[in-house]
């Protein structure tokens, strides 16, 4: 699968958060999320290993209880079912890789 980016598509699953799927195959998945400044993502979970890059921006994530501070060009690996949450200190862009692949996350 292969895909040119548009800025077209994305969508508003919380207040300050777009997210975009840009491709995926059987195996695991790529989204695109932007982040607003002063956005958070709730503490969840859920079964998928989520792979992150931050892109641009700044966020305070905390995985399992530790926070970090992320800036450009920062990763991370959260295993399935681990609580986790996000801050939004600065417009961030971050690219994160689902594996399994999140079926709520394909494009409809």
């Amino acid at each position: 699968m292969f895909a040119k980016y548009s800025p077209d598509g994305f969508l508003n699953p919380i207040d300050g958060i777009e997210m975009k799927t840009f491709v995926y195959g059987d195996k695991s998945l790529l989204t695109r999320f932007n982040l607003k400044k002063g956005g958070l993502l709730p503490k969840h979970s859920h079964p998928h290993e989520q792979t992150g890059f931050l892109v641009s921006g700044k966020i305070k994530l905390s995985i399992n209880g530790e926070e970090f501070l992320a800036e450009p060009g920062d990763t991370w690996c959260i295993k399935g079912d681990v609580e986790h949450w996000a801050q939004i200190i600065e417009d961030s862009v971050a690219i994160e890789v689902f594996s399994p692949v999140r079926e709520d996350y394909l494009p409809k």
